[in-house]
């Protein structure tokens, strides 16, 4: 049998960042669902990442050891006790074959396997909304996307994932690597999920929508940088994108770019860039994740459907001088060429 960690110290990173951040009304709430657990294996947040292993492949989606080395055991919390994967914070509606079901209280799944997908985002998009509630989203403050995030697996038969808001669901797709099996794909989209939750429409305009392509892979490397630090965390997606980037490195995108406010040309994902790399420097500025990323999302409830970067810069800039850190937000802001 292969080798697999029990990956600890995710779970004693979320406990400890919930006692210390969290208001203690936050700590006292009950879940909506039974709150049940299991244990699983998942990618944290995705092979490539975890090992620092540059040439590991998709094949065609089979198991071997170099994958399965980097499989961690979790536990998944807030399930609802039906032996689905749905709970307080997380629904996996749909998939390619049959949904996930254990009576034992163990979704123990290969790569290989399409329930460990299923699996996967499960795990992430609830971590992701406790990491939010752990922040004083829900309680102290306003609530972000606080509901069970519907989610399909596979079901789109292209290599491409999205939110969609009118339905409410995040859709996974596959080839080359499916989607779900990295992290960052998983996180990038529940950002979206977060968007259309504070201000419904978002996203209108180029402007608006590179914003919401920035914050999505800002929020994947956040996250995962709280809950499983890996070396190059600028980098998203790292395993997702060994399949159509031709090296050394791989990365969909990055967050440290040399792209700025000057450079935007109406193509959203590249010029998201520009916001991604802004809110990075903001992260690093302040070394601190939990007051960057409380400033960050505090700010877009006071964005337009419609707004501009420098427009959006200014209301991040406005919320940071509440925490007495406006000067530094600013500053990244200005390194990008955002605000003058």
């Amino acid at each position: 049998m292969t080798r697999r960690r029990a990956w600890r110290p995710l779970l004693l990173l979320l406990i400890v960042s919930l006692l210390i951040l969290a208001p203690p009304a936050a700590l006292a709430k009950q879940p909506a669902g039974d709150g049940s657990t299991a244990s699983a294996w998942i990618f944290a947040p995705n092979p490539v990442a975890s090992s620092g292993n540059q040439d590991l492949l998709d094949n065609k989606d089979a198991d071997y050891q170099a994958l399965n080395d980097e499989l961690a055991e979790v536990l998944l919390t807030n399930l609802d006790g039906s032996g689905y994967l749905v709970g307080d914070w997380a629904n996996v509606r749909s998939s390619t074959g049959p949904l996930a079901f254990e009576t034992d209280e163990s979704f123990l799944y290969t790569r290989h396997d399409d329930r460990f997908e299923q699996v996967m985002a499960y795990y992430w998009v609830t971590q992701s909304q406790l990491y939010i509630q752990s922040l004083g989203f829900g309680t102290t403050l306003d609530p972000i996307n606080m509901e069970s995030q519907d989610v399909r697996i596979n079901t789109w038969g292209v290599d491409n994932s999205y939110s969609w808001d009118k339905h409410d669901v995040l859709r996974f797709g596959k080839g080359g690597v499916d989607d779900a099996e990295d992290a960052d794909v998983i996180l990038h989209e529940y950002g979206h999920s977060m968007h259309d939750s504070q201000v419904p429409g978002f996203g209108v305009g180029a402007e608006a929508g590179a914003i919401g392509e920035g914050f999505g892979d800002y929020w994947a490397a956040t996250v995962a940088q709280v809950l499983a630090p890996s070396s190059d965390s600028a980098c998203v997606a790292d395993w997702d994108s060994v399949s159509y980037t031709p090296g050394p490195i791989h990365c969909l995108r990055r967050l440290d770019t040399t792209l700025t406010y000057a450079d935007l040309d109406g193509r959203i994902h590249r010029d998201g860039q520009v916001w991604s790399h802004a809110l990075w420097n903001i992260r690093t500025s302040l070394g601190n994740a939990a007051l960057a990323d409380t400033i960050i999302l505090r700010a877009q409830f006071d964005f337009a459907p419609d707004t501009t970067m420098p427009q959006a810069a200014q209301a991040t800039v406005a919320v940071a001088a509440l925490y007495g850190v406006a000067a530094q937000v600013q500053a990244a802001f200005v390194d990008r060429g955002i605000l003058p």
